[in-house]
């Protein structure tokens, strides 16, 4: 039944320094006259075999660990999914995965009847953290073939928005990222990709550190923090059409207003001992939830960004 919950709608922390690195890398390539070709898709494994596993089994799963399960009562997994659609059956890429916490559950639901792609950071240069991010997803396919199946790791960074084959994606998902994009003068360019990578009717869906409304958008979301009618803009501007928001991974203990910016918060936890006690009690940022639709006419957004 792969989309057919959508056809109404046609009509109707980790390694912060490192991070915001390969966002300046992204930018630089911005500024560039000439960027690199993309390097070829990685695609490592075979498709498993059996029966797809509901997303509650695969959060269970011993694969993950138990630092990551301790940020579940963050993070809503399992709910997020839902209010997102994740299907067995889809094609689902997920930008910037990162240390691949979304990995670890949506590649393994997805392992036998779908295809999960992993959209990570442009490859051709020298950045620790991104060959870090590769090799740790390679790694982890290969240490458990039967669990995720088959992986393809392309790029996205300015010049490189082909993340998957236009048009084939079911489902692209991003979790924190767009304060990078923000910073890195790369809103445009990714939003434009990832509308690129999905067929009509497909679903973006985005979470993201919510800045406070009242106060005015920091041009380079220096804290980690951005507006939420500044993220949805940004995907309206692509030809998005915005289909829900939730508040699932709200927070209202969150101020917004802490030292070090988001990284303050679990589970960076930037400032090491200091009131330490004092951000685990707040946990972790205040995010807004955000589901788009890529609409089933209208104009592609420019992607030469």
């Amino acid at each position: 039944m792969k989309m057919k919950t959508l056809s109404a709608l046609l009509v109707s922390g980790i390694a912060v320094a490192s991070v915001a690195a390969a966002s300046v890398a992204v930018a630089a390539h911005h500024e560039a006259d000439e960027t690199p070709a993309a390097s070829a898709p990685l695609v490592i494994g075979e498709q498993a075999t059996g029966s797809s596993p509901s997303i509650e089994t695969v959060l269970a799963g011993d694969h993950r660990s138990d630092e990551n399960k301790a940020r579940d009562v963050y993070r809503h997994p399992l709910e997020t999914l839902n209010f997102f659609g994740l299907q067995a059956d889809m094609t689902v890429v997920e930008v910037w995965p990162g240390g691949g916490w979304y990995m670890d559950v949506i590649a393994p639901v997805v392992a036998v009847d779908g295809t999960y792609i992993a959209a990570g950071f442009d490859r051709s240069g020298d950045s620790p953290y991104v060959k870090k991010a590769t090799q740790g997803m390679i790694d982890k396919v290969e240490a458990n073939q039967a669990l995720f199946g088959k992986v393809t790791i392309t790029e996205m960074a300015a010049g490189k928005t082909d993340i998957a084959p236009e048009g084939s994606a079911d489902m692209v998902l991003t979790f924190r990222n767009v304060h990078n994009w923000v910073a890195s003068d790369f809103g445009a360019g990714a939003f434009a990709a990832m509308y690129k990578a999905l067929k009509p009717g497909g679903i973006l869906g985005v979470v993201e550190h919510r800045a406070s409304a009242d106060l005015p958008q920091d041009p380079k979301a220096a804290s980690g923090y951005v507006r939420q009618d500044v993220v949805i803009k940004m995907a309206e501007d692509a030809g998005f059409q915005l289909v829900d928001t939730s508040e699932i991974n709200a927070n209202a203990n969150d101020t917004k207003d802490h030292p070090g910016g988001v990284w303050t918060l679990p589970p960076s936890l930037r400032k090491g001992d200091e009131d330490r006690d004092k951000y685990l009690a707040i946990g972790e940022s205040d995010r807004m939830t955000l589901k788009f639709i890529k609409p089933a006419v209208g104009g592609m957004a420019a992607i030469d960004q």
